[in-house]
């Protein structure tokens, strides 16, 4: 059997398990997108409601708060500089997604790597799943899904892998402690393992949002809305002027979010030490 072959029956096996997906499993995917779209309507919501100086406002008092004033007050001027290209519906909207999908990721991820950081079983029955999620093409959950599916799918690796990770990390020496002192597993867990494991998932919750921001502009290739379809729309049109602007307002919304998650992330682990 030559190589062609082999490709040829690989290719016809890829089509016919994509197509059983899109055929059986229909009404995984419609539960997963009514319960998706329906928590992007909310936030969505949410968001419109607030005037564009309110939501600038708010984000630059969380960068006050969580790293300093210059951090602020550039938080605050790169989002009202998004709403000064025009673009503010159209960011909100990239906001809502990322948020929805990252949020609902954060829902699966963290109680699944929870249970993978107490088994390591299931974290060696996990890992291969994981690594086949994060190196295929993201373009390829676009197939059988919706664009917020598509990206709840690809946030949700890196805050089970961190969980996980967070949960092992606990130091031998206080789980001794733990169990010397007659703490029951659910109080070892609450006041010993959680402890030790927020800085982790902190930064489990900072990669999920960029990969979620990963998945904006291959999103707006289905008609996702935002600043992702902004950008493909433009470059289909040529209209080199919008493609750039909707760039630089996924430029600003990801480095915000980027810099106050880190942040965050970063009071979490001086708070475990």
């Amino acid at each position: 059997m030559d190589i062609s072959t082999i490709t040829d029956t690989f290719d016809s096996w890829t089509d016919t398990a994509l197509g059983w997906i899109s055929d059986n499993g229909d009404w995984l995917f419609e539960t997963l997108r009514a319960g998706l779209e329906g928590t992007y309507d909310g936030v969505l919501w949410l968001l419109q409601l607030a005037p564009f100086y309110l939501i600038a406002m708010v984000a630059a008092l969380l960068a006050w708060r969580l790293i300093d004033a210059l951090a602020g007050v550039l938080a605050g001027l790169a989002l009202v500089f998004c709403a000064v290209m025009g673009l503010w519906a159209e960011t909100m909207s990239t906001l809502a997604l990322v948020i929805t999908a990252t949020i609902l990721a954060l829902l699966f991820g963290i109680p699944i790597g929870i249970v993978a950081g107490f088994g390591r079983a299931f974290d060696r029955f996990l890992e291969p799943i994981l690594d086949l999620i994060q190196t295929l093409p993201p373009y390829i959950y676009l197939l059988p899904a919706t664009a917020l599916v598509a990206t709840f799918i690809v946030a949700m690796p890196p805050a089970i892998r961190l969980t996980a990770l967070g949960i092992r990390m606990t130091p031998r020496e206080f789980v001794e402690l733990g169990h010397a002192t007659g703490l029951t597993p659910w109080q070892m867990f609450v006041k010993i393992r959680l402890p030790f494991a927020i800085p982790s998932v902190m930064a489990g919750i900072n990669q999920s949002l960029m990969m979620a921001f990963g998945m904006v502009v291959i999103a707006g290739i289905v008609g996702s809305g935002g600043l992702g379809e902004t950008i493909y729309s433009a470059v289909r049109t040529l209209d080199i002027a919008t493609s750039i602007n909707a760039a630089i307002a996924i430029v600003i919304l990801t480095m915000v979010l980027d810099r106050l998650t880190q942040s965050a992330a970063s009071r979490a682990k001086g708070g475990a030490r």
